[in-house]
């Protein structure tokens, strides 16, 4: 019997191979992230450009229960795989160092190239911060700051097109999420679109009450020309500005979003009035 399995595998040994040599005779080049484990010799490492794929496909399947050693890990389709299958980026794709394993990945600390965007990040998350309301102890401008040391598009002026590509990508994202977080209301609305609610912005409150007090606050920034008196009544709508937004981080805190959009719609009024006090001082 020991000839018999022997002759056996010799057999499966020229299939194997039979199988192989037809197959890559079309496909020169293997898909990232398919190679030979043990030995080492015969590992395929790299970011390989995928050549006729789809016929080495055939192959794979029919050797895959010949070679106990034959294993492949999760490809993306693309030319160079440097994306894991959730959508993050897995590698850099231009020194293929490894993404860090918490945090945002906008540049490579090791070679300095800029990162495609990834749009499954959040503003919060590119800054490194908690999904909340309260920004006062996060240092939010320094960070800011620092991405942009990083991908500001003037500092890869020499490097190939699609690294300012990527540049000038990041860099916009990065100033929109700055802008966006840096502000109680535009970070209010923010929070509630990542939490699913949506909010009319162009919704014209019909509050009695509050309609009657803009109406006072517009004339009187309309009949007063002092600067001191214009900068009392700013000191006034400014406070009514922070009381709303402290009512809006405790209901979208205790997720009672009816609140926390009245809160947004009573913010919204308050800082256009902030603003047409602003214009005339």
């Amino acid at each position: 019997m020991a000839w018999w399995r022997a002759m056996c595998r010799r057999r499966l040994s020229a299939a194997t191979v039979s199988i192989l040599r037809r197959d890559l005779r079309s496909c020169p080049h293997l898909p990232h992230g398919i190679g030979f484990s043990p030995p080492p010799s015969r590992v395929f490492s790299g970011f390989v450009p995928l050549s006729g794929g789809h016929r080495f496909a055939g192959g794979l399947r029919r050797i895959r229960h010949l070679c106990p050693f034959f294993h492949s890990r999760p490809w993306d389709g693309s030319p160079y795989s440097t994306v894991s299958g959730n959508g993050e980026a897995s590698a850099c794709w231009n020194c293929g160092k490894p993404a860090p394993p918490r945090g945002p990945f906008l540049s490579c600390e090791a070679c300095r190239a800029v990162q495609p965007v990834d749009s499954s990040l959040d503003y919060f998350q590119i800054f490194g911060l908690e999904q909340r309301y309260d920004m006062r102890d996060e240092n939010l401008e320094g960070k800011y700051k620092e991405w942009q040391k990083k991908l500001h598009p003037d500092l890869v002026h020499s490097k190939s097109e699609k690294e300012k590509s990527h540049a000038a990508e990041q860099s916009a994202r990065v100033i929109d999420a700055y802008r966006t977080l840096s502000q109680p209301l535009s970070r209010a609305l923010y929070l509630l679109q990542l939490a699913g609610i949506h909010v009319d912005e162009e919704k014209i409150v019909m509050d009695p009450e509050l309609l009657a007090e803009m109406m006072e606050i517009r004339e009187a920034v309309e009949e007063t020309n002092g600067h001191k008196e214009l900068m009392k009544i700013q000191c006034q709508i400014q406070k009514k500005l922070e009381d709303w937004s402290n009512i809006f981080q405790e209901a979208f805190n205790k997720r009672e979003f009816d609140s926390a959009i009245v809160a947004t719609q009573r913010m919204r009024y308050y800082e256009r009035a902030v603003e047409e006090i602003v214009k005339k001082l």
